[in-house]
């Protein structure tokens, strides 16, 4: 089962990510900082990380360069989150090891979609079927 982390301090965004993408195939689980999500990698890193590139205490590049420097067997596939389309902090981004970014605010479509083209999204039918009530 792939292992999904959303960084962002809005815990509004986590929870509609983790409504959106939680289910049989994927476990989402959320960090409120970057430093929150540091600790929670080097304990257990997870296959996929969501990073808001807005984060208060620690820059997401920053975090993305800490994450890519960490001993792990995993490798993961790393997404920042804009507002915005902002070409240059998305560069910044993918020159930390990021494989890409994500806008918000999002909706199922749009984050279904997005993991798609990860290759890490849980199957659209399982999802769409297991949650029509989100």
């Amino acid at each position: 089962m792939k292992r999904c982390m959303f960084v962002d301090d809005s815990s509004v965004i986590r929870k509609v990510a983790k409504r959106i993408l939680g289910g049989s195939e994927m476990i989402v689980i959320e960090a409120a900082s970057g430093l929150d999500a540091l600790e929670m990698c080097a304990a257990d890193m997870p296959d996929i990380i969501v990073v808001d590139g807005a984060l208060p205490d620690v820059p997401a590049v920053d975090l993305i360069r800490r994450v890519r420097a960490m001993e792990s067997p995993i490798r993961p596939q790393i997404l920042i989150s804009l507002v915005e389309l902002d070409i240059a902090s998305i560069m910044r981004a993918k020159r930390a090891g990021a494989q890409g970014y994500l806008l918000k605010p999002f909706n199922r479509p749009q984050l279904l979609e997005r993991f798609r083209t990860l290759k890490s999204a849980p199957d659209s039918a399982s999802l769409s079927n297991s949650r029509k009530s989100a």
